[in-house]
């Protein structure tokens, strides 16, 4: 079920996984609803189409896109370890953790040394608890936080059991840090990258986010978005 770079002759009915490196302010149910609607036109009227593992808008790289009967496979490859390069910019927070909402606290980082932060990054790893950010598509009582959040209400989320199994520092530059990080399901980066900056006594957001991995599924086989719809709009109509 895996992709290939020739579509043809593949029975989506059947199943295939469609490997797509997401773009950058594309929401993960966007690509699902753009491969859904080529699908159809090309043929596939009544095809069931989704996703194993929610990317944020502003995050970028796999998303697996599960097509006919892979949707099956939907929860079992979400549960499948993730790695994921992530730009951490010390010294600020945002209410949303991310670039989604403007700086809203800033903090001193000059202070922080490179041994501070593989030490932070060491205390970091391991199975523990981890708080999710309020805005995100968490539900709470039918509705997910960030439409509570958005509206100015109270938010308050259960935290839930992660497990970081490594990180790494990949650029040092301060007030920026790059690292890489392999985790389980359900880690949510933007939290990390707070978390960070808690830990090296200063505050920290995170600037940019690229899924490397999602199980055995690499960038190496990732199909450009748009190349993967051109691809569905040259199959004969069924």
């Amino acid at each position: 079920m895996e992709g290939t770079n020739d579509l043809r002759g593949i029975n989506f009915e059947e199943g295939y996984i469609a490997v797509i490196d997401k773009p950058l302010r594309w929401t993960s149910a966007d690509v699902v609803r753009k491969v859904k609607f080529t699908l159809r036109k090309a043929g596939y009227r009544k095809i069931k189409v989704g996703h194993a593992g929610t990317l944020d808008p502003l995050a970028t790289g796999i998303l697996l896109v599960c097509i006919g009967r892979a949707t099956k496979m939907a929860d079992a490859l979400q549960a499948e370890e993730k790695e994921y390069v992530a730009d951490v910019m010390l010294g600020a927070t945002t209410p949303s953790y991310d670039l989604e909402h403007e700086i809203d606290c800033t903090y001193p980082w000059e202070h922080i040394t490179r041994e501070a932060v593989d030490k932070a990054l060491v205390g970091l790893t391991g199975e523990r608890l981890q708080e999710p950010p309020v805005y995100s598509a968490k539900k709470i009582e039918g509705a997910r936080a960030y439409e509570l959040a958005r509206a100015g209400e109270e938010v308050a989320l259960r935290k839930s059991l992660i497990t970081i199994y490594e990180m790494a520092v990949e650029e040092y530059d301060l007030p920026r840090v790059r690292i890489r990080v392999r985790c389980s399901k359900g880690t949510y980066i933007r939290s990390l990258a707070r978390e960070i900056g808690e830990a090296l006594g200063s505050g920290a957001h995170l600037t940019s986010l690229r899924r490397t991995r999602s199980g055995g599924f690499t960038l190496a086989n990732a199909w450009d978005l748009e190349d993967f719809l051109k691809n569905l709009q040259n199959l004969e109509t069924k």
